[in-house]
């Protein structure tokens, strides 16, 4: 099979049959042997129904249906688990993505062997205020800290080579950072298309304006993650011996001082330095076995089941 399209969604029934008829119409302009994979992640609208009556038309659509909502990141996850293809797709479900770009996205992973093409939405139908300007910040920073050079991670139009989706974890809300989880994983030949964005057809966006502020977050999480998820103890205890450290020479000094210096004077624990060597030094001895218990978590750690499937269509 050449390509796989994953595509996450929640309430979009509205849209789904007339994003079903566009893609395969490219599919089959271009002759492609393809699947479609749509992840219901808990819809409350018929979605799922709609899913159903597309694979009884056409065997090339599979569907997955969340007994809850979970999130686009274990929707994706889910999606990229059971995709088959040696190109995978993803995209959105409301319309906002072409599938006019998939020729050209398949063939920058194919030909030219790029690991991940992300798209680069250059032209946006979103509000300035609400979506654009937060989005041009939030990428910004995710470029600075993460050292991968693209302009628009949030973009779901996204091409993968088959490897990169089965060696990544996506997990939590990590989506918007694919292109960064494929870095760490090893995938350095990451770039970016241009791509067609288009207005909401239907209904309304699922998203407001706190996934800014998750996103920022979670940039900080797969910062930490990427630098010492892997060895945790290089952070964790190298702070806990530093702070061990101060707070014990703030103690030997008071009891060298009291001992020998000025046994008259007043008591150690009368003095503010014996609060700070008492306070660092506990706060260090914290730090290192947190560092250490994170070092046997690292090394314990197993795939853990993140979400819970309700029905499976084709798969």
């Amino acid at each position: 099979m050449q390509i796989s399209i994953v595509i996450p969604l929640l309430n979009e029934q509205e849209s789904l049959k007339e994003l079903h008829d566009w893609i395969v119409q490219v599919m089959q302009s271009n002759h492609f042997s393809y699947e479609i994979i749509f992840i219901d992640d808990g819809s409350s609208d018929g979605s799922w129904e709609t899913i159903s009556e597309l694979s009884q038309s056409n065997e090339n659509v599979k569907g997955i249906q969340f007994l809850k909502n979970y999130g686009k990141s274990q929707a994706l996850h889910a999606g990229f688990k059971a995709a088959e293809g040696d190109v995978v797709i993803t995209m959105d479900a409301d319309l906002q993505d072409n599938p006019e770009e998939i020729p050209g996205l398949y063939a920058m992973i194919t030909q030219d062997g790029h690991h991940v093409v992300s798209g680069w939405k250059k032209k946006r139908y979103d509000s300035v205020i609400t979506k654009n300007i937060p989005s041009k910040l939030f990428n910004w920073a995710a470029r600075k800290t993460s050292g991968v050079k693209l302009h628009d991670f949030n973009c779901g139009l996204k091409a993968f080579n088959h490897k990169v989706v089965k060696t990544i974890e996506v997990s939590g809300e990590m989506h918007r950072y694919i292109p960064v989880l494929a870095k760490n994983a090893g995938f350095s030949d990451i770039t970016e298309k241009v791509v067609q964005h288009q207005a909401r057809k239907y209904g309304s966006t699922k998203f407001g304006a706190e996934r800014f502020i998750n996103g920022f977050l979670d940039l900080i999480t797969i910062w930490f993650v990427s630098k010492f998820g892997r060895r945790p103890m290089h952070l964790f205890g190298a702070w806990g011996v530093l702070m061990f450290v101060v707070g014990f020479g703030f103690a030997l000094y008071l009891g060298i001082d009291k001992l020998f210096l000025n046994p008259t004077g007043r008591l150690i624990t009368q003095r503010p330095q014996f609060y700070i060597a008492l306070t660092a030094m506990i706060i260090g001895t914290q730090l290192f076995l947190a560092g250490f218990l994170g070092e046997i978590m690292v090394r314990s750690r197993k795939n853990d089941t993140r979400y819970n499937i309700s029905d499976k269509i084709n798969l």
